[in-house]
């Protein structure tokens, strides 16, 4: 259903945003830039060459406290946070009674209290599923007085640790909180392009200034959610809501690597998430039907979301979830779901796109090579 004009809401950088030229879309509720006069495709290589500035403060961002609260999250979750260190993050998955994914998310221990970062589609089905299943004793602060950027880049170190020094020393999934330019944020070494960069909450009052600050360093330009998606794709990063669902399972969102070992079956903490009956016999017997998988095309045609796949015999064998022309490779770059029968890597599939069946390839995610910064 289309969100009408006076129902959207506006992140504290909307004044920004209009006064850099962006132009505004509807995007989960809010008014958000799909892109700048710069355009999709320059946002999207001066990100892989150099560094950009994202508003995701549409993003729910919660505060978990409590004794208890790192045990209680972990019952929603097939992930270890009992054991996640202070100033470290982990992604992890709210799972259903299903073992479908409500959705994906960001865990951090800030030591005394736990911050979670939740997509902006469900940020109020994740915390109401939060407020009723983390129990007594753990307290839920809902954050919207914060807003929340992304500076992304092979350069981003480079700017940011000009204007605090601290953030040069992180490494890749590192958290701290800390003040850049006086004033106190949360910072993560962390990001959704495959680049390295941060994730930076801020108090809303303070977020414009602080944001021109970070346009002032000559590496950083505005980057909105178009190249944000393109960027993502590349690095075969899932969107919630295309590439995931609450009908699919992590092993058919190809994403065993987000549970936990010690959640698994023959793990000391095995099961204990909601759908872990479903998950963990999945992980055992291997039975799951469908698998996302990355595809590559030829020639420039993107290969768009809802595109059907067929087999050289023209039988329906998947559908396309995320589809676009990836800048930087030169290539249709997709993820789509297909019967597991296909999903060998080098197996060629077919995408009917105006009544033409296109040959795509399934390969390797990410499609370009992820730069994140390890030590």
């Amino acid at each position: 259903m289309a969100e009408t004009q006076g129902a959207l809401k506006k992140t504290p950088l909307f004044d920004l945003h209009v006064e850099l030229g962006a132009k505004m879309v509807p995007f989960a509720g809010y008014e958000m830039p799909v892109q700048y006069p710069l355009g999709v495709k320059k946002e999207h290589l001066h990100t892989r060459n150099q560094a950009g500035l994202f508003d995701v403060s549409h993003m729910g961002q919660v505060k978990l406290s409590g004794a208890n609260a790192a045990a209680a999250l972990e019952k929603l979750v097939p992930v270890d946070i009992i054991d996640l260190p202070a100033g470290k993050q982990r992604y992890a998955l709210f799972t259903n009674e299903d073992g479908g994914i409500m959705d994906d998310l960001m865990v951090t221990n800030y030591g005394d209290w736990i911050y979670v970062v939740v997509n902006a589609a469900c940020k109020e089905q994740d915390i109401a599923h939060m407020q009723a299943n983390l129990g007594e004793g753990v307290e839920l602060e809902l954050l919207d007085d914060r807003a929340l950027v992304a500076v992304q880049g092979p350069t981003a170190a480079q700017a940011i640790s000009r204007l605090a020094p601290e953030a040069g020393e992180m490494v890749f999934m590192d958290s701290r909180q800390m003040q850049i330019d006086g004033v106190d944020c949360f910072v993560s070494r962390s990001g959704y392009t495959g680049e390295d960069g941060y994730e930076i909450s801020i108090p809303s009052a303070d977020a414009d200034r602080l944001c021109r600050l970070f346009l002032e360093q000559p590496e950083i330009e505005g980057i909105g959610l178009g190249a944000r998606d393109s960027l993502r794709l590349e690095s075969g990063l899932c969107l919630y809501g295309n590439d995931l669902d609450q009908s699919t399972t992590p092993l058919e969102g190809s994403l065993i690597w987000a549970i936990s070992k010690c959640r698994r079956a023959d793990g000391e903490r095995a099961g204990g998430f909601p759908g872990a009956d479903k998950v963990l016999d999945q992980i055992t017997n291997k039975n799951w039907t469908r698998k996302r998988v990355g595809l590559l095309g030829e020639g420039r045609a993107p290969v768009r979301e809802g595109t059907e796949l067929f087999d050289a015999d023209g039988n329906k064998i998947g559908v396309v979830t995320s589809g676009t022309y990836g800048p930087t490779i030169e290539k249709p770059v997709a993820m789509a779901y297909v019967e597991t029968a296909f999903s060998p890597l080098d197996t060629v599939v077919f995408a009917e796109v105006r009544g033409k069946k296109l040959p795509m390839t399934v390969s390797r995610m990410p499609f370009i090579e992820q730069r994140y910064y390890r030590g």
